[in-house]
């Protein structure tokens, strides 16, 4: 027998106590809100409720005799008035906004808009059922934090992050048992951590997992969103990757990966939903109260503010809003053991309420937020909207993707003449972008290749993107790639040609791992993975974005980013916390950073302007005692060069990675080069040599 009590305003969602379920839903501009209660199978609710109470435009009841696995939904009433942003339609089901666990996906059905479709206006509205085309929510036991494994809270200084998909990742590994396959569980098998520790990666950033719709656009057309960017929840991880062990997998996954000292970090999405612009579905948030989660033209509120590109913004500046984003990090990183999140389009958070700002009322909250102020924040420093880009601009405590040291490290390694200034900003931590919002080099996440772009195989196969399997007539992704091909377009067996990918391959992967700041590695660029020249693979669910784990076209790329991360953790100078400013280490005579032409002399002002050169030195240090100095030759150009070894950076130095090298890995044994040796560098290649600390010779 279910009996209905008042309840209480908080927390939201539903929240099983041992007796019963409290439900309460935020919604401002509500006049009254129906609870629906399914039993399985069924396409209608079995029970219709009215929650009794409002507090604070916070709709509330409690029901006695209703337990964990309760599948539910709410039907929210209100004014239907388009021109003022409400968009109220109880012939609608939907999904609770906190709703822990769902259960089903859409099936796109007509009914799922809150206006009848094909008209001029989206302003007629459409009084069909939804309920049977609808996800519900399921009521879960109480959350609580897993105590057995201590978070591994790694300092950036130390991290290597890994962007990957649950499913792209294991779904075809042979030592994955079938059934998991491309699931949460499958994060965690043996083989794939294995993997992970052999790369040296200390994080793994996964795609998007808060359930999320596949676009009707896309199934209209056979295809699905595989990336994850449309989300229709953010608490619940999306069911389709459960497998058989459930929701539970994701947890144990996390649990083990945390055991081998790997964080787990999410992609998270909370910049736009699912429900696109006025003529979308209503779905969750448009229907529970547009005209607070959406940010709407003040001129016209019937349209949303687009700053995402996907149709709406979500709207922070509303505390209710900023408290559902909030509540969901922390059900993440509490009831989960998440370590860190990338945010999506995050510019969008911080506008307040329409212009950028990294003073913004959701910077200052995470700040601080008990539970969020000691986890990872990663952004992707761009939106849209106006004055959208800004690398370099968030607070104290967040990193970001940093596009540019992409774009110069590409444009450099292709052989783009004017391109060594900015090569050598990125190498040294990006100071020019950074420091002026008093932050220092782990504010840069630098990478070569991320998921939305060519993979790092394809930067070197592919000069124009091969989008035609996404059915926009290849129109859709990025047109400015900053690749080369090096003669042929796509798959070759001109071993000229793949020897001369192979090497810029690693050029651009040693670059990576040898700046300062925090490197990340797109999944499968260790083992060459190719989309085709799909520089847009969000749609493809297939072996177009699958790791492929049978063919390796590189077999010592693996083995070469091992030999990396390796060299970073024996080389703290490789990771400071400081900038490089070409101040003295100790009592003398070496700087931190001496920046060497090839001639044995520091870099001078002509030196630095000479648009042609392609050839460089980087010496750095730090002031650890007893510690390496590194000499990083690097040339971009097409033929050899003579370097000599300036003096003024002492010595002597023993070569210890070498680009050209299959693995890297230089042979032990090495002779010494003494202060104004030459040495010849070869072609497209990058050495790293070292200078021990006279201490190491004394002993």
């Amino acid at each position: 027998m279910i009996g209905v009590e008042d309840g209480v305003p908080a927390p939201f969602g539903a929240q099983f106590d041992g007796r019963g379920v409290n439900f309460a839903l935020f919604s401002q501009h509500a006049t009254a809100v129906d609870l629906c209660l399914f039993d399985p199978g069924e396409r209608h609710e079995t029970r219709r409720i009215r929650l009794p109470c409002r507090t604070d435009d916070v709709w509330h009841g409690y029901l006695r005799g209703v337990f964990p696995g309760q599948l539910y939904g709410y039907r929210v009433y209100g004014p239907w008035d388009p021109a003022r942003g409400h968009r109220f339609n109880p012939a609608k089901l939907l999904l609770d906004p906190y709703a822990r666990d769902i259960q089903g996906r859409i099936r796109w059905h007509d009914s799922l808009y809150g206006h009848r479709r094909g008209l001029q206006r989206a302003d007629q509205i459409d009084r069909r059922d939804s309920a049977a085309f609808m996800p519900r929510g399921i009521v879960t036991p109480p959350e609580v934090p897993d105590l057995a494994v201590s978070p591994v809270r790694r300092p950036l200084s130390q991290t290597v992050i890994y962007e990957a998909h649950v499913k792209a990742l294991t779904q075809t590994h042979p030592d994955v048992p079938e059934a998991a396959r491309g699931t949460y569980a499958a994060l965690a098998h043996p083989a794939i951590i294995e993997h992970l520790l052999k790369l040296g990666v200390t994080a793994i950033e996964l795609l998007p997992i808060q359930s999320f719709a596949d676009d009707r656009f896309l199934v209209e057309k056979g295809l699905v969103n595989f990336w994850g960017y449309s989300p229709l929840n953010y608490f619940a991880a999306d069911p389709r990757y459960r497998g058989p062990a459930g929701i539970g997998g994701l947890r144990a996954a996390i649990r083990e990966l945390a055991a081998a000292e790997i964080e787990v970090i999410l992609d998270v999405v909370y910049n736009h939903t699912a429900e696109a612009d006025h003529s979308g579905p209503t779905l969750s948030f448009r229907g529970v109260d547009n005209a607070s989660y959406y940010k709407l033209n003040p001129d016209n509120p019937r349209e949303e503010v687009d700053c995402t590109g996907c149709g709406n913004t979500l709207n922070l500046d509303h505390p209710r809003v900023m408290q559902t984003v909030l509540d969901s990090l922390r059900h993440w990183v509490t009831a989960y053991g998440v370590a860190g999140f990338r945010f999506d389009l995050a510019s969008s958070l911080g506008r307040a309420p329409h212009d950028f700002s990294a003073k913004a009322a959701f910077f200052q909250a995470v700040a601080q937020d008990p539970v969020l102020a000691r986890v990872k924040m990663i952004a992707e420093p761009w939106d849209i909207g106006p004055g959208g880009y800004q690398l370099g601009g968030y607070p104290r405590g967040w990193s970001e993707w940093n596009d540019q040291f992409r774009d110069s490290l590409r444009g450099f390694w292709r052989g783009d003449r004017g391109t060594l200034a900015k090569v050598t900003q990125g190498l040294s931590g990006s100071r020019e972008i950074f420091a002026a919002s008093g932050r220092w080099p782990l504010s840069s996440i630098n990478f070569a290749a991320s998921h939305d772009g060519f993979t790092l195989a394809d930067v070197v196969a592919y000069e124009e993107k091969h989008n035609l399997a996404n059915g926009e007539d290849n129109r859709d992704g990025h047109g400015h790639n900053l690749s080369r091909n090096y003669g042929f377009e796509g798959e070759t067996d001109d071993a000229a040609i793949l020897a001369l990918r192979a090497r810029q391959k690693r050029n651009l992967l040693a670059s990576v791992f040898l700046a300062q700041g925090v490197p990340m590695l797109l999944m499968g660029d260790e083992r060459s993975r190719s989309q085709g020249g799909n520089n847009n693979a969000y749609a493809q669910d297939n072996a177009t974005s699958w790791m492929d784990w049978e063919t390796d076209p590189d077999p010592s790329l693996t083995a070469f980013v091992g030999n990396l991360t390796r060299l970073r953790r024996e080389q703290p100078a490789l990771r400071r916390r400081d900038y490089l400013t070409g101040a003295l280490v100790g009592e003398g005579p070496f700087r931190d950073v001496h920046w060497l032409a090839p001639g044995g002399t520091e870099m001078a002002d002509g030196d630095w302007g000479d648009g042609e050169r392609q050839a460089f030195g980087m010496q750095i240090g730090n002031d650890l005692p007893d510690a390496d100095r590194l000499l990083i030759l690097v040339n971009a150009a097409e033929a050899p060069c003579d370097f000599t070894l300036a003096p003024v950076v002492g010595g002597p130095w023993t070569l210890i990675f070498d680009t050209t090298k299959p693995t890297g890995a230089v042979p032990g044994g090495q002779a010494l080069f003494p202060p104004g040796a030459g040495v010849r560098l070869d072609t497209r290649a990058i050495y790293v040599l070292r200078a021990r600390p006279a201490s190491a010779y004394a002993r």
